[in-house]
């Protein structure tokens, strides 16, 4: 059995000699934004040791306090692990930190969120429509099946979430078009990020409730246009509820 001791060193990122100056005076979501537009290209590996604070610095040309900061927020989005005395490394693979960076996305408003919640709203309607055309009385009776998970959840945000997320992942399955069902499935981490943003709003359970209702009945039967509105009209509601919990929390 392999020990910790046995193991090779981590490797150290040539992240420095990677990343440019940031041009205007930066804050410490500048920096985190840059160091994780590179954490999440693809090509560091997990258990990566990052640069000292000092050869971040100047390689984005800031104070050494910004840098640190940002990784202070890193650590705490579960990006990089900070070991006192040894350094900060890289903690999980790339594909683990889509749901975070989406959620610092929010936070901080980024246009490539914005954009990726734009085209999940169309997709959806597209998926709703089609469910319609194609659901059989099999399929109809696992949406009923998501939605009472949803209402059996009580206050447990957890639970309602992960059958809210069934829900839209089944309605995608119902769809019958395997590139649909297969980004859908891909944007998973968006649709869990999104409810875990809007969980608290005032009106979020019995509103996303009430809308649920809606894609059903239309769904059931067989109505395409009106589980296209249903959906256009959840994706519109859900889309309120995300910026005020944004404003909320800014």
């Amino acid at each position: 059995m392999t020990t910790q001791s046995d193991q090779q060193p981590a490797a150290t990122t040539d992240l420095a000699q990677l990343l440019r100056p940031v041009v205007r005076e930066s804050s410490v979501s500048e920096v985190a934004k840059r160091l994780l537009d590179h954490l999440t290209s693809g090509d560091i590996r997990p258990g990566t040791r990052l640069p000292a604070e000092r050869q971040l610095a100047e390689a984005l040309g800031v104070a050494r306090s910004s840098v640190r900061g940002a990784l202070s927020a890193l650590d705490v989005l579960g990006i990089i692990e900070i070991r006192p005395g040894s350094g900060s490394y890289v903690r999980e693979g790339t594909s683990e930190f889509l749901p975070r960076a989406i959620n610092w996305g929010l936070m901080l408003g980024q246009r490539r969120t914005r954009d990726l919640v734009e085209v999940r709203t169309h997709m959806e309607a597209v998926s709703a429509r089609l469910a319609a055309q194609r659901t059989s009385d099999a399929d109809v009776v696992l949406l009923e099946e998501h939605l009472q998970h949803m209402r059996d959840a009580g206050g447990d945000a957890k639970a309602f979430i992960e059958a809210d997320i069934a829900f839209h992942l089944e309605t995608a399955r119902i769809a019958g078009n395997t590139v649909l069902s297969d980004i859908l499935h891909s944007i998973r981490a968006l649709l869990q990020v999104w409810m875990e943003r809007v969980s608290d709003i005032e009106g979020t359970v019995s509103g996303t409730l009430c809308e649920h209702d809606a894609i059903l009945k239309a769904i059931r039967d067989r109505d395409p246009e009106g589980a296209d509105r249903a959906m256009a009209e959840h994706m519109r509601m859900a889309n309120e509820r995300l910026s005020a919990a944004m404003e909320h929390a800014s």
